[in-house]
């Protein structure tokens, strides 16, 4: 009897310390972020795009599985997370036209109820064809999730922090991929259709509390405002100013007189519109930018623990726990960097996000080069994690920069060309990784390790475009503002009541 008693008495005691750790960490946290509504805010559109990376690597989580049950080859695993990328990169431009124009967050709790019934479907396929379809079904509805992210981030958030901010939501996406990493990568071990039951449950939980979320005023003209920042009020029938658009004007950069805007941006046809966000160049060199870096990330997911298996001579559970490692990097990566981009922008530096941007994408080139040539594991794991941490650094800057070169009617479809063009990248990466270690350098080790070193080029001269957006970002800023001020604010009144 005296054992049952004592552990009646530690469970509770341990249920009562992790409760006071979790509220604790929940306080810091909302004063971290600025109160209770702006955290909510933040961790609803993290868990959005954490939900949507945890579902694209289940199938790779629970490749051996689904290769016994279904009687298929690598080739056929390869195809299904292919063809997720393919169509979520086409049906990111329509998402795109949809978040310019209709109610945001009702938009995208629909679509989070159907990723959730995709992927119960999923888990009912008795062959690999309907496993396909329901693949293609789960690409297409996922596409969503970046178009309508971005742009209620920009409209939630003034424009000073969305760096910062972005680098939170980043980190929900890099959390989610591991979950899908490893989580279900184990329960898919006893049954797979049990791995795509448990990530549909949470996606019905999180659609009905984004349906709850208020839908914020086009604009940014009602952010949610942290509660220590000074309060600027704007007049309502001007467009709202960022801090970057006011260090242009103050410093009399002036726009481009070429794609000044003199029509309301809703008018706008989507090709129409994708030609005038394509002639906008730092623009496109922030999309070929992102493109290079998530292009490597994607190779990295997917040879990352062969590589680092082979190279340091290590068992696959020992290449796993490095690869966790090295993804903790990356989120503190993703959280520094916009932080610092911020900071600098409010010390008054322009090109702050840029340059924080460039810096850390010159980071990772050097710092993956001693961790690709190394073969110790002890000696590769701080620079494998360094060159993470600067590799994912560079997105949150480069997100919250897109936003103050595009004017906001036009951010949703931005952000669905941006979004198609990088998961292009994405879906070819594993493809041309393979590809060229095989048939280039003859595979195994060696071929791996120079073909990391090949795909390091794309990367560097991603860090070398971003050196020459230093010149145009701040016309390109002026020229934003500009066309918000000539085509005139937005009629509607989406409020946050």
């Amino acid at each position: 009897m005296t054992q049952p008693q004592t552990e009646r008495g530690v469970l509770p005691a341990v249920g009562s310390l992790l409760g006071r750790a979790g509220r604790a960490g929940g306080r810091r946290l909302q004063a971290a972020i600025g109160g209770a509504e702006r955290t909510r805010v933040v961790v609803l559109l993290a868990a959005v795009l954490g939900l949507s990376s945890a579902d694209a690597s289940t199938v790779g989580a629970a490749a051996r599985p689904l290769r016994d049950a279904l009687h298929i080859s690598n080739t056929d695993i390869g195809l299904l997370v292919t063809v997720t990328s393919l169509v979520a990169a086409v049906a990111s431009i329509p998402f795109g036209v949809l978040a310019d124009r209709i109610r945001r967050t009702w938009t995208l709790g629909a679509v989070i109820v159907l990723w959730g019934a995709a992927m119960i479907w999923s888990a009912t396929a008795g062959d690999f064809g309907e496993l396909l379809l329901t693949r293609v079904f789960l690409g297409g509805v996922t596409a969503a999730a970046g178009p309508l992210v971005a742009s209620l981030v920009g409209d939630y958030f003034p424009a000073a922090e969305r760096g910062r901010i972005y680098g939170y939501i980043l980190a929900g996406e890099l959390f989610g991929a591991g979950i899908g990493f490893a989580v279900t990568g184990d329960i898919a071990a006893l049954s797979w259709q049990a791995a795509f039951v448990i990530l549909a449950l949470p996606a019905f939980v999180l659609a009905w509390l984004v349906f709850k979320l208020p839908e914020p005023e086009r604009g940014g003209r009602s952010a949610l405002v942290h509660p220590e920042a000074p309060v600027e009020e704007a007049p309502a029938d001007e467009p709202h100013e960022t801090d970057a658009q006011r260090f242009a004007r103050e410093r009399g950069v002036e726009p481009d007189p070429e794609l000044v805007l003199k029509r309301d941006p809703r008018r706008m046809g989507l090709i129409r519109a994708t030609r005038y966000i394509l002639s906008i160049k730092t623009n496109i060199v922030l999309i070929v930018s992102s493109a290079c870096g998530y292009y490597f990330l994607a190779g990295v997911q997917t040879f990352g623990v062969e590589f680092v298996t082979k190279q340091y001579g290590i068992a696959q559970v020992l290449g796993t726990l490095v690869l966790l490692v090295v993804g903790a990097g990356a989120i503190v990566g993703v959280l520094a960097g916009g932080a610092i981009g911020d900071r600098l922008l409010r010390r008054g530096y322009l090109n702050g996000r840029i340059l924080v941007s460039a810096i850390s994408a010159t980071a990772a080139v050097v710092l993956f080069v001693p961790a690709i040539f190394t073969g110790s594991a002890v000696t590769a794991l701080p620079y494998i994690t360094l060159a993470a941490l600067a590799l994912s650094a560079q997105n949150p800057p480069l997100d919250a920069a897109r936003l103050d070169i595009m004017v906001p009617l036009l951010w949703g479809r931005a952000e669905g060309i941006r979004t198609f063009l990088r998961t292009m990248a994405q879906a070819l990466a594993p493809l041309l990784f393979g590809a060229v270690s095989d048939h280039v350098f003859g595979g195994g080790r060696s071929g791996l390790q120079w073909t990391f070193v090949v795909m390091l080029v794309p990367l560097g001269a991603s860090a070398w475009l971003l050196y020459r957006a230093l010149g145009t970002y701040p016309r390109d800023v002026a020229t934003a503002a500009a066309s918000a001020s000539r085509a005139g604010a937005p009629r509607t009144r989406e409020t946050l009541a």
